[in-house]
């Protein structure tokens, strides 16, 4: 494998990417039942069950490797139960209702948008997850239709199926052995659109996925907000495996997440080099508790004074491997403690650390050595924890340094660190033994009215983008169609007849943005209340000023009522008699000797209140006829 350059050769490398995006859409209802599809601000619930959960088999006959894994960790799960928006539907205590029309409605029209050959009939299928993400360890999921495309830049980007399907719940709280969920999210319609394997580069993937969600913004019938769209990046490159990245939310960051599995894979590939040239092995885990009774590693002691017990293995040619470095602070050793992390110990020890650090003594060290018969060119890893958990930990620990001999490992990832751009193993990547049909529902066929209704409702990308670029400007309107804000500013310059569209669009996206940066949480004003800032800007009630003034109030107190923090706060606009007047007063009590001056000591005092256009007419005509 060639060696990676600061400018990384993607072809060369056969490098092959592909994405999955999910994004919730604005509906009324869930996809099989009645209740509301918006997020509870509860917490807690008003019920609570609690449930364990086993891997099945599929239609094929086969258990999934990735659910077979997730049972493995014997987890607890407990879902708070949310009155307001869930139903025994969501905890499996009733049969799905009949598909949400409104959801599909929205779907088609995305699938028309991209070009997508539907199906004529739609077929519900279960898909199981036993991670806890849902009560009844199944996901529904309804295959829409493949083989259509994206345009980006000069060409089209395959999409080979998108998909309606359920939410899953969301995390409240991760205990030890437990995962509490809230199942307000459940059932939330969500489509997922996958693209091939084709995307030749981190910075296309980047670009691809900024598209595909303008174009689900297009339809203003998508839900916003943290965790409601997400892109999943599989990833692969020659003598590699495919690598699936979970849940990368940040955008700007995804080309670097995707460089750095790149990078990854490459070292790992190398590794396995080395290691398959020194007829490296790995040896079974070893009970070595008796060896470090009398321990001062702090980690080791608590888990022996709990009864747990401690185990170690070898590994034979590995010393200088383990601690080679993957990732920015990630190295061998990191993916190796990340699957014994999966059942609840808190990771591994290894022999390319600084072993004295932690508190060994060489006596200890010597001990572990000679019981584990290894010499000069070994290394070895020490894991502690309960009983009941460290055995399974311990054998997950040595297959992935086993795997480190055969290469890449077929993996799902999620996002440690964005800003760094590293992962951590999630899960083994799935394979296709968890689908089976849904049989409580029945299945529906597409008709020709429903087809003409998503011909009717599908954005245009290149036709929004012009009426944007007449708008605001094609730099802005380029801006504003990558903004989450996008269907904020469509609400907001629909509803106001006389609407000032570059003021809304610079303040969405700049004012926004400056104000959330300096603690101002813009996100949580409701759009109801920003058409309502922006309607009394339109009708002179306030100023420009008073607009971002009035933002930042609603910032502070979303629930207040707009008119009477206008006037609470003294932003009303002055205009016509009562501002000649003000600026006469204002001007006759002192000595100013230019128009800029005159500006300057207006605004001083009345700055939230004048508009500035106006108040430069006036001061030239009181100043010229002075």
């Amino acid at each position: 494998m060639e060696k990676l350059e600061k400018e990384i050769n993607y072809k060369a490398l056969g490098f092959a990417c592909g994405l999955e995006v999910h994004q919730r859409l604005l509906t009324h209802e869930k996809l099989f039942c009645s209740c509301s599809a918006q997020l509870s601000d509860e917490e807690r619930g008003d019920h609570h069950i609690m449930r364990m959960q086993r891997a099945v088999a599929g239609e094929l006959g086969e258990i999934d490797r990735a659910a077979k894994f997730e049972e493995e960790k014997r987890r607890v799960f407990r879902y708070n139960i949310i009155d307001r928006n869930t139903c025994l539907v969501e905890i499996d205590e009733e049969p799905p209702h009949p598909l949400n029309m409104e959801a599909l409605e929205i779907s088609l029209a995305i699938a028309k948008a991209l070009d997508l050959k539907l199906v004529d009939e739609l077929q519900p299928m279960r898909k199981g997850v036993v991670d806890g993400s849902n009560p009844s360890a199944f996901q529904r999921t309804i295959m829409l239709g493949s083989d259509g495309h994206v345009k980006l830049g000069s060409r089209s980007v395959p999409i080979s199926m998108m998909s309606l399907e359920e939410e899953s719940a969301g995390i409240e709280e991760k205990k030890e052995g437990e995962t509490i969920y809230n199942t307000d999210r459940i059932g939330i319609p969500l489509v997922e659109i996958d693209t091939d394997a084709s995307i030749s580069s981190p910075l296309e993937a980047k670009n691809l996925a900024l598209r595909i969600g303008t174009i689900l913004r297009l339809t203003g019938k998508v839900q916003r907000g943290i965790g409601s769209i997400r892109q999943d990046v599989n990833v692969s490159i020659k003598d590699g495996a495919r690598v699936e990245i979970k849940g990368v939310q940040e955008l700007d960051r995804m080309d670097l997440l995707i460089e750095n599995e790149v990078r990854r894979q490459a070292k790992l590939i190398e590794i396995a080099k080395a290691l398959r040239l020194t007829h490296a092995s790995v040896g079974e885990p070893v009970d070595v508790t008796a060896l470090l009774k009398d321990t001062k590693v702090r980690v080791i002691q608590n888990q022996l004074k709990n009864n747990g017990i401690a185990m170690a293995f070898a590994m034979h040619k590995f010393k200088g491997v383990v601690g080679t470095e993957l990732q920015p602070d990630r190295r061998l050793g990191s993916e190796i403690s990340d699957y014994a992390k999966m059942y609840g110990v808190s990771g591994i020890i290894h022999s390319d650390e600084d072993l004295s650090a932690y508190g060994f003594s060489e006596k200890e060290i010597l001990a572990i050595r000679s019981r584990l018969s290894i010499g000069e060119d070994d290394a070895f890893a020490i894991l502690s924890g309960k009983a009941e958990s460290i055995a399974m930990a311990a054998e997950s620990a040595v297959k992935r340094a086993r795997q480190a001999i055969e290469g890449v490992p077929l993996e799902t990832r999620s996002v440690l660190d964005a800003e760094k751009g590293t992962t951590r193993f999630l899960r083994p990547l799935p394979g296709g033994s968890r689908m089976y049909p849904e049989t409580d529902l029945y299945p529906v066929e597409i008709s020709e009215k429903m087809l003409k209704t998503a011909a009717e409702n599908a954005p245009d990308f290149e036709r929004e983008m012009s009426t944007l670029g007449k708008q605001v400007g094609k730099e802005n309107a380029e801006a504003l169609a990558l903004s989450p804000r996008l269907p904020l500013y469509k609400f907001i310059t629909r509803s106001i007849s006389n609407a000032d569209y570059r003021f809304v669009s610079n303040t969405l996206l700049q004012k926004f943005t400056e104000l959330k940066r300096s603690g101002f949480d813009v996100d949580s004003i409701g759009d109801e209340k920003v058409l309502q800032a922006f309607k009394e800007y339109a009708n002179n009630h306030i100023t420009k000023q008073g607009v971002e003034e009035l933002v930042k109030e609603l910032a502070r107190n979303p629930h207040a009522e707009v008119s009477a923090l206008i006037k609470s706060k003294g932003i009303e606009r002055i205009e016509g008699k009562k501002l000649e007047d003000k600026v006469r007063k204002l001007l006759s009590g002192s000595h100013v000797s230019s128009s800029k001056d005159a500006v300057s000591l207006v605004m001083s005092k009345m700055r939230l209140n004048v508009d500035g256009n106006e108040l430069n007419e006036l001061l030239k005509k009181l100043l010229d006829g002075a």
